[in-house]
Protein backbone atom coordinates (compact mmCIF):
# COMPACT_ATOMS: atom_id res chain seq x y z
CA UNK A 1 0.00 0.00 0.00
CA UNK A 2 2.93 1.96 0.87
CA UNK A 3 4.28 2.03 -2.33
CA UNK A 4 0.85 2.61 -4.45
CA UNK A 5 0.64 5.49 -2.21
CA UNK A 6 4.06 7.20 -3.60
CA UNK A 7 3.12 6.17 -7.06
CA UNK A 8 -0.38 8.00 -6.82
CA UNK A 9 1.84 11.08 -5.37
CA UNK A 10 4.75 10.59 -8.25
CA UNK A 11 1.88 10.85 -11.04
CA UNK A 12 0.19 13.63 -9.36
CA UNK A 13 3.51 15.75 -9.23
CA UNK A 14 4.23 14.56 -12.85
CA UNK A 15 0.80 16.24 -13.98
CA UNK A 16 2.23 19.52 -12.72
CA UNK A 17 4.84 18.93 -15.42
CA UNK A 18 2.24 18.63 -17.97
CA UNK A 19 -0.41 21.23 -17.00
CA UNK A 20 2.80 24.08 -16.81
CA UNK A 21 4.65 22.47 -20.16
CA UNK A 22 1.18 22.36 -22.76
CA UNK A 23 -0.19 25.64 -24.32
CA UNK A 24 -2.75 23.06 -25.29
CA UNK A 25 -6.05 24.21 -22.87
CA UNK A 26 -7.54 20.56 -23.51
CA UNK A 27 -4.55 18.25 -22.38
CA UNK A 28 -4.18 20.91 -19.01
CA UNK A 29 -7.30 20.37 -18.33
CA UNK A 30 -6.90 16.55 -19.04
CA UNK A 31 -3.57 16.84 -16.29
CA UNK A 32 -5.69 18.12 -13.56
CA UNK A 33 -8.41 15.67 -14.17
CA UNK A 34 -6.00 12.77 -14.03
CA UNK A 35 -4.23 14.54 -11.18
CA UNK A 36 -7.67 14.92 -9.07
CA UNK A 37 -8.28 11.31 -9.58
CA UNK A 38 -4.62 10.61 -8.22
CA UNK A 39 -4.64 12.55 -4.95
CA UNK A 40 -8.75 11.90 -4.90
CA UNK A 41 -7.56 8.11 -4.54
CA UNK A 42 -4.16 8.81 -2.33
CA UNK A 43 -6.21 8.60 1.42
CA UNK A 44 -7.30 4.87 0.61
CA UNK A 45 -3.56 3.96 0.27
CA UNK A 46 -1.97 6.54 2.68
CA UNK A 47 -4.65 5.50 5.38
CA UNK A 48 -3.47 2.01 7.37
CA UNK A 49 -7.19 1.28 8.21
CA UNK A 50 -9.58 3.44 5.58
CA UNK A 51 -13.15 3.81 7.54
CA UNK A 52 -16.29 4.13 5.10
CA UNK A 53 -16.87 7.71 6.20
CA UNK A 54 -12.64 7.73 4.27
CA UNK A 55 -14.01 6.19 1.28
CA UNK A 56 -17.39 8.60 1.33
CA UNK A 57 -14.42 11.68 0.63
CA UNK A 58 -12.91 9.79 -1.41
CA UNK A 59 -16.01 9.25 -3.98
CA UNK A 60 -16.82 12.23 -3.52
CA UNK A 61 -13.94 14.41 -4.07
CA UNK A 62 -12.82 12.13 -7.01
CA UNK A 63 -16.54 12.64 -8.92
CA UNK A 64 -15.92 16.22 -8.47
CA UNK A 65 -12.08 16.78 -9.20
CA UNK A 66 -12.04 13.81 -11.82
CA UNK A 67 -15.20 14.28 -13.75
CA UNK A 68 -17.17 17.07 -12.64
CA UNK A 69 -15.17 20.25 -12.83
CA UNK A 70 -13.14 19.17 -15.81
CA UNK A 71 -16.09 18.16 -17.37
CA UNK A 72 -17.58 22.18 -17.32
CA UNK A 73 -14.07 23.57 -18.07
CA UNK A 74 -14.53 21.82 -21.08
CA UNK A 75 -17.93 22.36 -21.87
CA UNK A 76 -16.73 25.81 -21.53
CA UNK A 77 -13.33 25.43 -23.97
CA UNK A 78 -16.04 24.49 -26.48
CA UNK A 79 -18.55 27.21 -26.14
CA UNK A 80 -15.59 29.60 -26.30
CA UNK A 81 -14.00 28.01 -29.92
CA UNK A 82 -9.83 28.04 -28.22
CA UNK A 83 -7.76 25.61 -27.75
CA UNK A 84 -4.52 26.76 -27.15
CA UNK A 85 -2.90 29.37 -24.87
CA UNK A 86 -1.22 32.17 -26.55
CA UNK A 87 1.66 34.47 -25.31
CA UNK A 88 1.14 33.80 -21.51
CA UNK A 89 2.88 35.97 -18.99
CA UNK A 90 5.55 33.23 -18.41
CA UNK A 91 6.66 31.25 -21.66
CA UNK A 92 6.14 27.46 -21.37
CA UNK A 93 10.08 26.55 -20.54
CA UNK A 94 10.43 28.91 -18.31
CA UNK A 95 7.63 27.45 -16.61
CA UNK A 96 8.67 24.20 -16.67
CA UNK A 97 11.69 25.32 -15.26
CA UNK A 98 10.86 27.51 -12.60
CA UNK A 99 8.65 24.39 -11.05
CA UNK A 100 11.35 22.02 -11.23
CA UNK A 101 13.39 24.81 -9.04
CA UNK A 102 10.53 24.91 -7.05
CA UNK A 103 9.94 21.25 -6.42
CA UNK A 104 13.77 20.76 -5.40
CA UNK A 105 12.92 23.78 -2.84
CA UNK A 106 9.98 22.52 -1.48
CA UNK A 107 12.19 18.71 -0.94
CA UNK A 108 14.66 20.20 0.78
CA UNK A 109 12.38 22.80 2.95
CA UNK A 110 10.16 19.55 4.08
CA UNK A 111 13.70 17.82 4.92
CA UNK A 112 14.00 20.11 7.79
CA UNK A 113 10.55 19.90 9.00
CA UNK A 114 9.67 17.57 12.25
CA UNK A 115 7.02 15.14 10.23
CA UNK A 116 6.56 11.58 11.26
CA UNK A 117 8.54 9.02 9.36
CA UNK A 118 5.42 7.65 7.69
CA UNK A 119 4.66 11.45 6.37
CA UNK A 120 8.74 11.55 5.01
CA UNK A 121 8.81 8.82 3.75
CA UNK A 122 5.81 9.18 1.28
CA UNK A 123 7.40 12.82 0.20
CA UNK A 124 3.49 14.38 1.50
CA UNK A 125 4.57 17.50 2.14
CA UNK A 126 6.48 17.92 -0.85
CA UNK A 127 4.21 17.02 -3.30
CA UNK A 128 1.58 19.36 -1.64
CA UNK A 129 3.99 22.35 -1.76
CA UNK A 130 4.44 21.57 -5.45
CA UNK A 131 1.52 21.29 -6.35
CA UNK A 132 0.33 24.54 -4.44
CA UNK A 133 3.15 26.32 -6.56
CA UNK A 134 2.22 24.60 -9.89
CA UNK A 135 -1.77 26.03 -9.09
CA UNK A 136 0.17 29.59 -8.45
CA UNK A 137 2.00 29.40 -11.38
CA UNK A 138 -0.77 28.42 -13.53
CA UNK A 139 -2.69 31.38 -11.47
CA UNK A 140 -0.55 33.70 -12.07
CA UNK A 141 1.38 33.53 -15.48
CA UNK A 142 -1.56 32.54 -18.12
CA UNK A 143 -3.86 34.45 -19.36
CA UNK A 144 -7.05 32.50 -20.06
CA UNK A 145 -9.29 32.28 -17.54
CA UNK A 146 -9.88 28.61 -18.21
CA UNK A 147 -6.47 27.72 -17.57
CA UNK A 148 -6.46 29.63 -14.22
CA UNK A 149 -9.56 27.87 -13.31
CA UNK A 150 -7.73 25.06 -14.03
CA UNK A 151 -4.51 26.80 -11.84
CA UNK A 152 -7.25 27.11 -9.19
CA UNK A 153 -7.57 23.33 -9.33
CA UNK A 154 -4.45 22.19 -9.03
CA UNK A 155 -4.03 24.70 -6.67
CA UNK A 156 -6.54 23.43 -4.39
CA UNK A 157 -5.38 19.39 -5.19
CA UNK A 158 -2.19 20.55 -3.45
CA UNK A 159 -4.04 21.48 -0.02
CA UNK A 160 -6.04 18.29 -0.44
CA UNK A 161 -3.00 16.37 -0.36
CA UNK A 162 -1.78 18.17 2.64
CA UNK A 163 -4.74 17.91 5.19
CA UNK A 164 -4.33 14.12 4.60
CA UNK A 165 -1.76 14.88 7.42
CA UNK A 166 -4.49 15.47 9.57
CA UNK A 167 -7.31 13.96 8.44
CA UNK A 168 -6.87 11.36 11.46
CA UNK A 169 -7.30 14.60 14.31
CA UNK A 170 -10.05 16.49 12.79
CA UNK A 171 -11.72 14.25 10.05
CA UNK A 172 -14.87 16.60 9.86
CA UNK A 173 -13.05 19.74 9.58
CA UNK A 174 -10.57 18.15 6.62
CA UNK A 175 -13.53 17.07 4.59
CA UNK A 176 -15.89 19.95 5.08
CA UNK A 177 -13.69 22.19 4.64
CA UNK A 178 -11.40 20.88 1.39
CA UNK A 179 -14.53 20.37 -0.40
CA UNK A 180 -16.61 23.32 0.59
CA UNK A 181 -13.23 25.46 -0.39
CA UNK A 182 -13.48 23.42 -3.84
CA UNK A 183 -16.96 23.77 -5.04
CA UNK A 184 -17.13 28.03 -3.58
CA UNK A 185 -14.24 28.73 -5.48
CA UNK A 186 -15.27 26.99 -8.82
CA UNK A 187 -18.39 28.52 -8.34
CA UNK A 188 -17.05 32.00 -7.88
CA UNK A 189 -14.71 31.31 -11.44
CA UNK A 190 -17.43 30.01 -12.95
CA UNK A 191 -19.08 33.78 -12.30
CA UNK A 192 -15.97 35.21 -13.54
CA UNK A 193 -15.53 33.43 -16.74
CA UNK A 194 -19.33 33.99 -17.60
CA UNK A 195 -19.34 38.00 -17.12
CA UNK A 196 -15.49 38.20 -18.91
CA UNK A 197 -17.15 35.82 -22.23
CA UNK A 198 -20.22 37.84 -22.23
CA UNK A 199 -18.31 41.24 -22.05
CA UNK A 200 -15.19 41.17 -23.99
CA UNK A 201 -16.58 37.92 -26.48
CA UNK A 202 -13.22 36.23 -25.03
CA UNK A 203 -11.56 34.86 -21.98
CA UNK A 204 -8.47 36.20 -22.18
CA UNK A 205 -8.23 38.31 -18.63
CA UNK A 206 -5.49 40.79 -20.22
CA UNK A 207 -9.08 42.39 -21.80
CA UNK A 208 -9.85 43.62 -18.10
CA UNK A 209 -7.36 46.40 -18.44
CA UNK A 210 -9.43 47.96 -20.68
CA UNK A 211 -11.97 48.20 -17.53
CA UNK A 212 -12.74 51.80 -16.64
CA UNK A 213 -14.62 53.40 -13.86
Amino acid sequence: MREAAAAALILAVTMNFLALGTSNLKACIRAAALQGLFVSAFPLLFTPAPSLRLLGLVIVAGTVKAFVIPGMLTRALREVHIQHEVEPYLGLVPSVLLLAVGTGATTLFASRLPLLPAHRDLLVVPVALSTLFAGFLLLTTRRKAISQVTGYLILENGIFVFAQLLHEAMPALVEVGVLLDLLVGIFVMGIVMNHIQREFGSLDTERLSELRD
